[in-house]
């Protein structure tokens, strides 16, 4: 990857003309009227909570591209929150930005978002592996004794989260979600992001890659709960080669641990200011997540 290409990132929405509804750490929503939203997503990467000083070049075009795949590939499961990725049927005053919404952004239906985080995994790792060390246990759900990190669950489980005041995502146990959101609906979005997360770990793979775990976000429309955001991409996922399986330790990945490890690496304090990233960092962490996009579509990444 050339210094050029290194540098062709976006890293900040400018629509002076646009409302903005909300930001987040890689997308910036904007209000297109009452029913409808435009959602950007960014190269901004994030780690630790924290917005880094680089950008990741072609970042926000895969998490994009990869969730319009999904949220296609899921409909016999789920209906979601999009009309349209076709910048030519986004209503006239959007087009001028036509050039910088092309590949990353989705007009999408306003729904009222559920303010849980549906996280599934199939892998012990992460906060979960943290959790079973010290009780045997994720999320309150009771686990085999003697797994190793990272081995393959029994069966995938549920383990919500919701955000601390912190920013950070504190899990909480089934019955606390269903003291927040209601028991019925806590039911219902167990059951639809288990069924989501089976039928998309099957069809990853069977293309090389193994779903260690994933968060959906879902909301309520005039049309019942849909996903909503983004789904199964590389932030919200971990994405491990299963040609380089191997339980007991930490996996190599598609998704953005890469840069975790780099900042671990050079022992940030995790404290502002995030720093910025070498360039060997950038461009690796960017051919990951084309590549996830590539193995799991089959499709090169729409320029």
């Amino acid at each position: 990857m050339t210094n050029q290409a290194l540098e062709a990132v976006l890293l900040e929405t400018d629509f002076a003309d646009l409302e903005l509804y909300a930001s987040g750490k890689v997308r910036d929503l904007y209000r297109v009227d009452n029913e409808r939203l435009l959602l950007v997503a960014t190269d901004r990467i994030s780690a630790f909570d924290y917005v880094l000083g680089s950008g990741i070049p072609n970042k926000g075009r895969v998490l994009t591209q990869l969730s319009l795949f999904w949220f296609n590939f899921l409909t016999d499961i789920v209906p979601n929150h999009l009309l349209t990725a076709d910048v030519a049927r986004y209503p006239a005053h959007l087009r001028p930005h036509a050039e910088q919404l092309q590949g990353r952004s989705m007009l999408v239906v306003r729904a009222d978002m559920i303010a849980i985080e549906c996280v599934v995994r199939g892998y012990l790792s992460g906060s979960g592996w943290k959790e079973y060390q010290q009780s045997g246990k994720v999320c309150g759900i009771e686990l085999p004794r003697g797994l190793r990190e990272s081995d393959r669950l029994p069966e995938p489980i549920f383990t919500p989260a919701v955000k601390a005041t912190s920013g950070h995502d504190e899990n909480i146990s089934f019955e606390q979600m269903a003291e927040r959101a209601g028991p019925r609906l806590s039911e219902q979005l167990r059951e639809l992001s288990l069924r989501i997360y089976k039928k998309a770990a099957e069809h990853a793979a069977a293309r090389g890659i193994l779903i260690a775990d994933t968060k959906f976000e879902f909301g309520r429309t005039a049309r019942g709960v849909v996903l909503a955001d983004e789904v199964l991409t590389p932030d919200s996922s971990r994405f491990w080669p299963a040609d380089r399986y191997q339980p007991g330790r930490t996996q190599e990945s598609f998704d953005k641990q890469f840069v975790r490890d780099y900042l671990e690496q050079i022992r940030w304090n995790k404290r502002p200011p995030a720093p910025a990233l070498p360039a060997g960092v950038v461009q690796e962490t960017s051919e990951k997540y084309v590549e996830a996009y590539r193995r799991l579509t089959g499709r090169e990444l729409p320029v």
